[in-house]
Protein backbone atom coordinates (compact mmCIF):
# COMPACT_ATOMS: atom_id res chain seq x y z
CA UNK A 1 0.00 0.00 0.00
CA UNK A 2 1.44 3.27 -1.13
CA UNK A 3 1.09 6.02 1.74
CA UNK A 4 1.00 9.48 0.75
CA UNK A 5 3.36 12.37 2.34
CA UNK A 6 2.20 15.65 3.51
CA UNK A 7 4.98 17.42 2.84
CA UNK A 8 8.59 16.18 1.64
CA UNK A 9 10.35 19.16 1.30
CA UNK A 10 11.67 19.03 -1.76
CA UNK A 11 10.91 22.78 -2.97
CA UNK A 12 12.38 24.18 -0.20
CA UNK A 13 15.62 26.29 -1.92
CA UNK A 14 18.59 25.76 -0.79
CA UNK A 15 20.34 28.90 1.27
CA UNK A 16 23.49 29.78 0.80
CA UNK A 17 25.49 29.26 3.95
CA UNK A 18 26.37 32.64 6.07
CA UNK A 19 29.48 34.48 4.88
CA UNK A 20 30.89 35.14 8.13
CA UNK A 21 30.85 31.73 9.76
CA UNK A 22 31.95 30.16 6.57
CA UNK A 23 34.82 32.60 6.46
CA UNK A 24 35.64 31.44 9.92
CA UNK A 25 34.82 28.29 9.39
CA UNK A 26 37.11 28.01 6.51
CA UNK A 27 40.11 30.12 8.80
CA UNK A 28 39.59 27.14 11.27
CA UNK A 29 40.83 24.37 8.67
CA UNK A 30 43.70 26.21 6.92
CA UNK A 31 46.89 24.75 8.51
CA UNK A 32 48.97 27.61 7.17
CA UNK A 33 51.09 29.15 10.51
CA UNK A 34 50.58 32.62 9.49
CA UNK A 35 46.86 32.55 8.64
CA UNK A 36 45.03 35.36 10.02
CA UNK A 37 41.23 35.72 10.68
CA UNK A 38 39.75 39.58 10.11
CA UNK A 39 36.53 38.25 9.52
CA UNK A 40 34.41 37.89 12.35
CA UNK A 41 33.24 40.89 14.63
CA UNK A 42 34.67 39.79 18.20
CA UNK A 43 37.40 41.17 20.11
CA UNK A 44 40.76 39.32 20.51
CA UNK A 45 43.62 40.19 23.11
CA UNK A 46 47.15 40.49 21.62
CA UNK A 47 47.39 36.93 21.88
CA UNK A 48 44.99 36.53 19.38
CA UNK A 49 42.55 34.60 21.89
CA UNK A 50 38.87 35.51 23.09
CA UNK A 51 39.21 38.26 26.14
CA UNK A 52 36.70 36.96 29.24
CA UNK A 53 36.98 41.00 30.51
CA UNK A 54 37.56 40.77 34.70
CA UNK A 55 34.82 42.63 35.44
CA UNK A 56 32.29 39.79 34.01
CA UNK A 57 34.35 37.09 36.43
CA UNK A 58 33.95 39.18 39.50
CA UNK A 59 30.22 40.22 38.88
CA UNK A 60 29.90 36.14 38.12
CA UNK A 61 31.75 35.13 41.20
CA UNK A 62 29.58 37.77 42.91
CA UNK A 63 26.57 36.50 41.63
CA UNK A 64 26.89 32.56 42.25
CA UNK A 65 28.07 33.36 45.72
CA UNK A 66 24.41 34.67 46.25
CA UNK A 67 23.10 32.08 48.33
CA UNK A 68 19.10 33.26 46.88
CA UNK A 69 20.14 32.87 43.42
CA UNK A 70 17.81 30.63 41.35
CA UNK A 71 16.29 30.26 37.66
CA UNK A 72 12.97 31.15 38.02
CA UNK A 73 11.64 33.16 35.00
CA UNK A 74 12.20 36.51 34.53
CA UNK A 75 9.18 38.64 33.51
CA UNK A 76 8.41 39.50 29.99
CA UNK A 77 10.12 42.38 29.64
CA UNK A 78 13.20 41.33 31.51
CA UNK A 79 14.84 41.55 34.81
CA UNK A 80 13.87 44.89 35.81
CA UNK A 81 17.16 46.00 37.40
CA UNK A 82 18.67 45.27 33.84
CA UNK A 83 16.36 47.45 31.33
CA UNK A 84 16.60 50.56 34.14
CA UNK A 85 20.28 51.00 33.87
CA UNK A 86 20.49 49.53 30.40
CA UNK A 87 18.35 52.50 29.61
CA UNK A 88 20.07 55.06 31.59
CA UNK A 89 23.26 53.59 29.95
CA UNK A 90 22.84 54.98 26.16
CA UNK A 91 19.84 57.46 26.95
CA UNK A 92 21.51 59.24 30.15
CA UNK A 93 20.73 58.78 33.96
CA UNK A 94 19.01 62.25 34.22
CA UNK A 95 17.37 61.71 30.37
CA UNK A 96 14.36 63.53 30.32
CA UNK A 97 12.26 60.75 28.75
CA UNK A 98 12.86 58.15 31.71
CA UNK A 99 12.58 61.02 34.32
CA UNK A 100 8.36 61.78 32.83
CA UNK A 101 7.92 57.62 32.23
CA UNK A 102 7.84 57.91 28.35
CA UNK A 103 10.59 55.11 28.07
CA UNK A 104 9.41 51.35 27.30
CA UNK A 105 12.96 49.08 28.15
CA UNK A 106 12.32 45.42 26.88
CA UNK A 107 15.35 42.78 27.77
CA UNK A 108 16.01 41.47 24.25
CA UNK A 109 18.45 38.33 22.49
CA UNK A 110 21.18 40.42 22.31
CA UNK A 111 21.05 43.20 19.57
CA UNK A 112 19.34 41.05 16.81
CA UNK A 113 16.67 40.61 18.85
CA UNK A 114 15.86 44.22 19.91
CA UNK A 115 15.99 44.66 16.10
CA UNK A 116 14.09 42.07 15.71
CA UNK A 117 11.44 43.23 18.13
CA UNK A 118 11.64 46.70 16.84
CA UNK A 119 10.90 45.80 13.59
CA UNK A 120 8.18 43.59 14.61
CA UNK A 121 6.53 46.12 16.51
CA UNK A 122 6.60 48.82 14.01
CA UNK A 123 4.92 46.56 11.29
CA UNK A 124 2.53 45.83 13.44
CA UNK A 125 1.58 49.72 14.59
CA UNK A 126 3.36 52.08 13.20
CA UNK A 127 1.41 54.03 10.48
CA UNK A 128 3.82 54.25 7.36
CA UNK A 129 3.25 57.07 4.86
CA UNK A 130 3.07 54.78 1.76
CA UNK A 131 5.29 51.70 1.28
CA UNK A 132 5.82 49.96 4.15
CA UNK A 133 9.92 50.25 4.00
CA UNK A 134 12.82 51.22 6.16
CA UNK A 135 15.91 52.90 4.57
CA UNK A 136 19.31 51.58 5.57
CA UNK A 137 22.84 52.67 5.04
CA UNK A 138 24.82 51.57 2.44
CA UNK A 139 26.12 49.53 3.31
CA UNK A 140 25.30 48.09 6.81
CA UNK A 141 25.16 45.27 9.05
CA UNK A 142 23.84 42.60 6.50
CA UNK A 143 21.18 40.41 8.60
CA UNK A 144 19.06 44.16 8.73
CA UNK A 145 17.86 43.21 5.68
CA UNK A 146 16.55 39.79 6.86
CA UNK A 147 15.28 41.10 9.90
CA UNK A 148 12.56 43.91 8.75
CA UNK A 149 11.53 41.59 5.57
CA UNK A 150 10.99 38.50 7.86
CA UNK A 151 8.34 41.16 9.63
CA UNK A 152 7.39 42.75 6.03
CA UNK A 153 9.02 45.99 5.84
CA UNK A 154 10.87 45.95 2.71
CA UNK A 155 14.51 47.93 3.19
CA UNK A 156 15.59 50.12 0.88
CA UNK A 157 19.14 51.87 0.87
CA UNK A 158 20.34 55.41 0.75
CA UNK A 159 23.57 57.19 0.26
CA UNK A 160 26.36 56.99 3.37
CA UNK A 161 29.59 55.24 2.26
CA UNK A 162 31.85 56.76 -0.62
CA UNK A 163 34.67 54.87 -2.12
CA UNK A 164 36.15 57.50 -3.32
CA UNK A 165 37.23 59.21 -0.51
CA UNK A 166 36.80 56.03 2.21
CA UNK A 167 34.60 58.59 3.82
CA UNK A 168 31.21 59.61 4.65
CA UNK A 169 28.74 60.78 1.49
CA UNK A 170 26.93 63.58 4.05
CA UNK A 171 25.45 64.83 0.73
CA UNK A 172 24.15 61.67 -0.05
CA UNK A 173 22.67 61.11 3.06
CA UNK A 174 20.76 64.71 3.06
CA UNK A 175 19.80 64.26 0.34
CA UNK A 176 18.07 60.82 1.01
CA UNK A 177 16.59 62.45 3.76
CA UNK A 178 15.26 65.16 2.33
CA UNK A 179 13.66 63.19 -1.01
CA UNK A 180 12.18 60.25 1.33
CA UNK A 181 8.31 60.48 1.95
CA UNK A 182 7.95 62.10 5.20
CA UNK A 183 7.82 60.34 8.10
CA UNK A 184 9.79 57.29 6.94
CA UNK A 185 11.78 55.08 8.66
CA UNK A 186 15.47 55.63 9.02
CA UNK A 187 18.02 53.02 10.39
CA UNK A 188 20.99 54.84 11.94
CA UNK A 189 24.04 53.26 13.45
CA UNK A 190 24.84 55.05 17.08
CA UNK A 191 28.34 54.98 16.43
CA UNK A 192 30.90 52.89 15.03
CA UNK A 193 29.14 52.14 12.24
CA UNK A 194 29.34 48.31 11.05
CA UNK A 195 31.01 47.46 8.15
CA UNK A 196 32.51 50.89 7.34
CA UNK A 197 33.72 52.07 10.62
CA UNK A 198 32.90 55.75 9.23
CA UNK A 199 30.55 58.10 11.95
CA UNK A 200 29.27 61.41 10.89
CA UNK A 201 31.04 64.26 13.33
CA UNK A 202 28.61 65.99 15.76
CA UNK A 203 28.11 68.88 14.00
CA UNK A 204 26.92 66.49 10.79
CA UNK A 205 25.10 64.35 13.58
CA UNK A 206 23.03 67.95 14.21
CA UNK A 207 22.38 68.57 10.54
CA UNK A 208 20.84 65.02 10.09
CA UNK A 209 18.68 65.02 13.45
CA UNK A 210 16.96 68.55 12.11
CA UNK A 211 16.37 66.78 8.71
CA UNK A 212 15.22 63.82 10.23
CA UNK A 213 13.12 66.45 13.03
CA UNK A 214 11.60 68.65 10.33
CA UNK A 215 10.99 65.54 7.90
CA UNK A 216 8.84 63.90 10.54
CA UNK A 217 11.06 60.89 9.83
CA UNK A 218 11.27 58.13 12.96
CA UNK A 219 15.03 56.94 14.07
CA UNK A 220 15.52 53.27 14.32
CA UNK A 221 19.15 53.86 16.22
CA UNK A 222 21.45 50.38 16.31
CA UNK A 223 23.79 50.89 19.39
CA UNK A 224 26.09 47.62 19.48
CA UNK A 225 29.25 49.03 19.95
CA UNK A 226 28.64 51.56 22.46
CA UNK A 227 32.32 52.00 24.80
CA UNK A 228 33.79 50.21 21.58
CA UNK A 229 34.07 53.81 19.07
CA UNK A 230 36.04 56.12 21.22
CA UNK A 231 36.65 53.90 24.45
CA UNK A 232 33.59 56.14 26.30
CA UNK A 233 30.24 54.82 27.04
CA UNK A 234 29.15 58.91 27.14
CA UNK A 235 31.10 60.14 24.10
CA UNK A 236 29.73 56.69 21.93
CA UNK A 237 26.15 57.70 23.44
CA UNK A 238 26.07 61.35 21.72
CA UNK A 239 24.06 60.53 18.84
CA UNK A 240 21.26 58.60 20.49
CA UNK A 241 20.80 61.32 23.15
CA UNK A 242 21.11 64.77 20.60
CA UNK A 243 17.90 63.21 18.73
CA UNK A 244 16.26 62.05 21.95
CA UNK A 245 16.67 66.02 23.34
CA UNK A 246 15.41 67.36 20.27
CA UNK A 247 12.26 65.10 20.70
CA UNK A 248 12.79 62.82 17.51
CA UNK A 249 10.81 60.08 17.77
CA UNK A 250 12.82 57.02 18.20
CA UNK A 251 13.68 53.47 18.92
CA UNK A 252 17.18 52.35 20.04
CA UNK A 253 18.72 48.63 20.04
CA UNK A 254 21.23 48.03 22.72
CA UNK A 255 23.35 45.11 22.82
CA UNK A 256 26.20 43.87 25.42
CA UNK A 257 27.74 41.24 23.06
CA UNK A 258 30.63 43.59 22.02
CA UNK A 259 31.42 45.90 24.86
CA UNK A 260 31.18 43.53 27.74
CA UNK A 261 32.42 40.49 25.97
CA UNK A 262 28.93 38.38 26.19
CA UNK A 263 28.58 37.26 22.98
CA UNK A 264 27.34 33.83 23.47
CA UNK A 265 25.18 35.03 26.39
CA UNK A 266 22.62 37.49 24.01
CA UNK A 267 22.27 39.84 26.05
CA UNK A 268 20.24 43.17 24.87
CA UNK A 269 17.32 45.57 25.02
CA UNK A 270 15.18 47.97 23.35
CA UNK A 271 14.15 51.09 23.99
CA UNK A 272 10.92 52.95 22.66
CA UNK A 273 10.41 56.64 23.53
CA UNK A 274 7.16 57.59 23.30
CA UNK A 275 5.52 61.17 23.30
CA UNK A 276 3.35 60.92 26.77
CA UNK A 277 3.45 58.15 29.51
CA UNK A 278 0.37 57.32 28.96
CA UNK A 279 1.04 56.00 25.25
CA UNK A 280 3.96 54.77 26.70
CA UNK A 281 1.65 52.46 28.55
CA UNK A 282 0.09 51.14 25.47
CA UNK A 283 3.29 50.09 23.64
CA UNK A 284 4.23 48.63 26.86
CA UNK A 285 1.45 46.05 26.94
CA UNK A 286 1.95 45.31 23.43
CA UNK A 287 5.45 44.97 23.81
CA UNK A 288 4.70 42.24 26.52
CA UNK A 289 2.43 40.54 23.83
CA UNK A 290 4.99 40.17 21.19
CA UNK A 291 7.63 39.02 23.66
CA UNK A 292 5.43 36.89 24.80
CA UNK A 293 4.61 35.34 21.44
CA UNK A 294 8.22 35.24 20.48
CA UNK A 295 10.63 34.08 23.44
CA UNK A 296 8.11 34.02 26.38
CA UNK A 297 10.82 35.26 28.52
CA UNK A 298 14.04 36.26 28.24
CA UNK A 299 17.28 34.41 29.43
CA UNK A 300 18.67 35.53 32.66
CA UNK A 301 22.24 34.66 33.20
CA UNK A 302 23.85 37.91 31.23
CA UNK A 303 21.47 40.35 32.26
CA UNK A 304 22.04 39.35 36.04
CA UNK A 305 26.13 40.16 35.15
CA UNK A 306 25.33 43.63 33.53
CA UNK A 307 22.48 44.88 36.36
CA UNK A 308 25.21 44.03 38.74
CA UNK A 309 28.20 46.04 36.67
CA UNK A 310 25.90 49.36 35.94
CA UNK A 311 24.00 49.50 39.07
CA UNK A 312 27.55 48.94 41.22
CA UNK A 313 29.95 51.97 41.07
CA UNK A 314 32.87 50.21 41.98
CA UNK A 315 32.19 47.46 38.70
CA UNK A 316 31.15 49.92 36.92
CA UNK A 317 34.16 52.17 36.97
CA UNK A 318 36.00 48.80 36.56
CA UNK A 319 33.78 48.16 33.23
CA UNK A 320 34.71 51.81 31.63
CA UNK A 321 38.40 50.98 32.38
CA UNK A 322 38.33 47.15 30.83
CA UNK A 323 35.99 48.84 27.77
CA UNK A 324 39.16 51.42 27.39
CA UNK A 325 41.61 48.45 27.61
CA UNK A 326 39.96 47.06 24.13
CA UNK A 327 39.09 50.46 22.39
CA UNK A 328 42.61 51.40 23.01
CA UNK A 329 44.47 48.15 21.87
CA UNK A 330 42.18 48.53 19.05
CA UNK A 331 43.22 52.39 17.91
CA UNK A 332 46.76 51.27 18.50
CA UNK A 333 47.18 48.94 15.89
CA UNK A 334 44.97 50.75 13.67
CA UNK A 335 48.00 53.32 14.14
CA UNK A 336 50.64 50.95 13.91
CA UNK A 337 49.06 49.48 10.33
CA UNK A 338 49.50 53.12 8.99
CA UNK A 339 53.03 53.73 10.16
CA UNK A 340 53.85 50.12 8.45
CA UNK A 341 51.64 50.80 5.25
CA UNK A 342 52.99 54.62 4.82
CA UNK A 343 56.28 54.74 6.55
CA UNK A 344 57.66 51.49 6.21
CA UNK A 345 56.70 50.07 3.18
CA UNK A 346 55.36 52.71 0.89
CA UNK A 347 52.32 51.32 0.01
CA UNK A 348 50.58 53.32 -3.00
CA UNK A 349 47.59 55.17 -1.91
CA UNK A 350 46.23 57.09 1.06
CA UNK A 351 45.81 55.32 3.81
CA UNK A 352 45.11 58.18 6.54
CA UNK A 353 41.29 55.88 6.36
CA UNK A 354 42.39 53.65 8.76
CA UNK A 355 43.43 55.96 11.42
CA UNK A 356 40.26 58.23 11.10
CA UNK A 357 37.51 55.18 10.85
CA UNK A 358 36.90 54.17 14.17
CA UNK A 359 35.55 51.03 16.05
CA UNK A 360 35.69 47.20 15.40
CA UNK A 361 35.57 47.55 11.62
CA UNK A 362 36.95 49.65 9.12
CA UNK A 363 36.85 49.64 5.21
CA UNK A 364 40.18 49.08 3.49
CA UNK A 365 39.21 50.29 0.42
CA UNK A 366 40.52 47.23 -1.17
CA UNK A 367 38.61 45.98 -4.11
CA UNK A 368 36.93 42.47 -4.90
CA UNK A 369 39.74 40.93 -6.52
CA UNK A 370 42.49 42.20 -3.99
CA UNK A 371 40.49 41.01 -1.28
CA UNK A 372 40.30 37.64 -2.70
CA UNK A 373 43.85 37.11 -2.84
CA UNK A 374 44.57 38.01 0.35
CA UNK A 375 42.36 35.24 1.16
CA UNK A 376 43.40 32.91 -1.52
CA UNK A 377 46.88 33.49 -1.35
CA UNK A 378 47.87 35.40 2.15
CA UNK A 379 45.72 33.01 4.30
CA UNK A 380 43.85 36.23 5.39
CA UNK A 381 40.58 35.64 5.78
CA UNK A 382 38.35 38.83 5.24
CA UNK A 383 35.37 39.56 3.38
CA UNK A 384 35.28 40.60 -0.36
CA UNK A 385 34.30 43.98 0.47
CA UNK A 386 37.74 45.15 1.63
CA UNK A 387 36.43 45.20 5.81
CA UNK A 388 38.31 43.87 8.10
CA UNK A 389 38.26 43.31 11.74
CA UNK A 390 40.74 45.28 13.57
CA UNK A 391 40.58 43.13 16.44
CA UNK A 392 42.08 40.28 14.59
CA UNK A 393 45.33 42.43 14.64
CA UNK A 394 47.83 42.03 17.24
CA UNK A 395 51.30 42.57 17.59
CA UNK A 396 53.03 39.33 16.45
CA UNK A 397 50.54 38.87 13.15
CA UNK A 398 50.23 43.16 11.74
CA UNK A 399 53.48 42.77 9.85
CA UNK A 400 52.97 40.21 7.68
CA UNK A 401 49.29 41.19 7.23
CA UNK A 402 50.86 45.00 6.22
CA UNK A 403 53.13 43.37 4.11
CA UNK A 404 50.46 41.21 2.23
CA UNK A 405 47.70 44.22 1.94
CA UNK A 406 51.32 45.79 0.48
CA UNK A 407 51.94 43.15 -1.96
CA UNK A 408 47.79 42.81 -2.94
CA UNK A 409 47.85 46.65 -3.49
CA UNK A 410 51.00 46.31 -6.01
CA UNK A 411 49.34 43.22 -7.69
CA UNK A 412 52.23 41.48 -6.59
CA UNK A 413 50.09 38.32 -4.68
Amino acid sequence: MSTVEAENWDKVPLAPPDSIFQLTAAYKADTFPQKINLGVGAYRDDDGKPWVLPVVKKATDRLFSDPNLDHEYLPITGLPEFVSAAAKLILGADAPAIREGRVVSVQTISGTGANHLGALFLSRYYQFNGERQVFLSDPTWVNHFAIFRNVGIEPRTYAYYDPQTIGLDFAGFVRALERAPSRSVFLLHACAHNPTGVDPTEEQWAQLAEVVQRKGHYAFFDSAYQGFGSGDLERDARAVRYFAGRGVPMVVCQSFAKNAGLYGERVGALHLISATREKAERVRSQMSVLQRSEISNPPGYGARVMALIMNDAGLFGEWKRDIETMAGRIIEMRKELYRLLTEELKTPGDWQHIVQQIGMFSFTGLNTEQSKALVEKAHVYMTSNGRISMAGLNSKNIKYFAASLDAAVRGQL
